[in-house]
């Protein structure tokens, strides 16, 4: 529904400076270097089962891909990029998936995916992309280690991100086009590990991206956390099946982001009701009081209340954590 100006000046001032920076804003792809050449990444047999060996074999192909693309990097000088890829390929990473072309994707798992019996798959917001790729690797190592033994996280940057500061970061159409992606991926997750939990954990954009692709997708949990909203006004529309849950910290600065949905002649701005009131209808977790980017780090409210219900368990009330 689009979104009808009336209400607070306040309100008024902030979908005006939202507005103007969607038209005003450069657009992040021209403040960014020139994409680093990468080699086209290796052509994968279908991903049909999730035993050790097979596995194995495709971390072994994406590793020799990671190390190929870090060549090339060193040789166009980015010595940046030639850094983090040389880590990447390190025989302890493990990766179903890389391509360090336009900017760069790579889906990594973390923990033992063959015997885990709870998954979390982990969607990026905005600013994450192989240069920036260690603060995205951090929150998945420290949620692994939160959830234990019998648990996977599998960060998932399956897309181009975009900026924060950016028209591309207040309308849909990254997400529009990362969504596919995202549901097939899910798909082949659920296919060969049909009994395992799997969690759906969407952080900032990524929940954007997550809405799109959620509807009819089999998985038992959606959480959303430091979201600016989805796009959808409630979360029955998000899907049918799974949980949905949504938090935010008590000092991150997507609170103030105007929650409306105002239809432009060349695009849609704002994503609409905020997850974290109540005509949403999600299942609110306390997500203590840390900022936009605290929400997966060690030893913090949210990251114990996420990993629990990663497990299937109700999150601690506020103020209760043990």
């Amino acid at each position: 529904m689009a979104f009808r100006p009336r209400g607070s000046r306040s309100r008024r001032t902030l979908l005006a400076a939202l507005v103007a920076a969607s038209v005003a804003v450069p657009v992040a792809g021209a403040a960014r270097p020139a994409a680093v050449p990468a080699p086209a990444p290796a052509v994968l047999a279908p991903m049909t089962a999730a035993t050790p060996a097979a596995l194995d074999r495709r971390y072994a192909v994406n590793r020799d891909g990671i190390r190929a693309a870090g060549h090339m990097a060193a040789d166009h000088g980015d010595r940046r990029r030639a850094a983090v890829l040389r880590a990447m390929a390190e025989p302890t990473r493990h990766f179903l998936s890389f391509d360090g072309r336009d900017g760069g994707r790579a889906t990594e798992v973390f923990g033992d995916l063959s015997r885990a019996e709870r998954i979390a798959v982990l969607v990026p917001g905005s600013d994450t992309s192989l240069d920036a790729y260690g603060r995205f690797r951090a929150g998945a190592v420290a949620l692994q280690q939160q959830l234990g033994d019998r648990a996977a996280v599998v960060a998932w940057l399956g897309y181009r991100t975009p900026s924060t500061v950016s028209p591309e970061a207040m309308t849909a159409g990254r997400a529009d086009v990362a969504a596919p992606e995202l549901r097939r991926f899910i798909e082949k997750l659920r296919a060969v590990k049909p009994s395992a939990r799997t969690s759906l954990l969407c952080h900032s954009y990524g929940s954007v991206v997550c809405a799109r692709g959620a509807s009819g997708l089999r998985v038992d949990a959606i959480v959303l956390y430091g979201s600016p909203g989805t796009g959808t006004d409630t979360a029955g529309r998000l899907s049918g099946r799974a949980d949905v849950w949504a938090g935010r910290g008590a000092d991150d600065w997507i609170a103030a982001v105007p929650h409306v949905r105002l239809r432009l002649p060349f695009a849609t701005v704002g994503f609409g009701t905020d997850p974290v009131a109540k005509e949403f209808g999600a299942r609110v977790f306390d997500a203590g009081t840390g900022g936009h980017s605290d929400y997966l780090k060690p030893g913090s409210v949210p990251l114990r209340n996420i990993a629990r219900i990663v497990s299937g368990q109700a999150p601690s009330p506020a103020g209760r954590h043990a």
